[in-house]
């Protein structure tokens, strides 16, 4: 498949994906672009991380630390709360198909490789975590830094 159709096709699903969720738990109509947007741009920093061998864990740390700025820069600029555009945006990234065969060897009786799979379930979900964190912790900083600076130059 030629690069640019693949890129066009991770574009789509992941904005359909993230809008879809979106309007399954009910965000307001003036987000609803953002958070499709929030969600496009953290799946591509995932794909574009994970097609260079980052592996899986610092590919879904990026994506989600993306989406963590995004969501906090837009929440600012929509007047919403952060989580109308970060969860919505996570789902692209959620690891759904480790998971399903985490479960399918369970029921199958394979303990070894549903350990496996429930592992790289684990390390996603800490890496997404993660990088909302550090994310949050970020723009935090920043900003303290930005009225640090701000008080000490107007006592100058």
């Amino acid at each position: 498949m030629q690069l640019w159709l693949e890129v066009i096709i991770n574009i789509a699903f992941s904005y359909i994906a993230s809008v879809g969720f979106a309007l399954t738990i009910n965000v307001p109509h003036r987000a609803l672009n953002l958070s499709g947007i929030s969600g496009v741009i953290g799946w591509m920093v995932y794909w574009v991380a994970a097609r260079a061998g980052m592996g899986r864990m610092l590919s879904n740390l990026m994506g989600a630390f993306i989406i963590g700025i995004l969501g906090l820069m837009f929440a600012r600029i929509k007047k919403c709360p952060v989580t109308v555009f970060n969860i919505p945006a996570l789902v692209p990234l959620v690891p759904g198909v480790p998971a399903y065969q985490a479960v399918r060897a369970l029921v199958n009786g394979q303990t070894m490789e549903a350990e496996t799979a429930i592992l790289r379930v684990g390390i996603v979900t800490c890496a997404i975590a993660l990088g909302i964190l550090l994310s949050t912790m970020f723009i935090e900083m920043f900003y303290r830094s930005k009225r640090f600076y701000r008080k000490r130059h107007n006592r100058l």
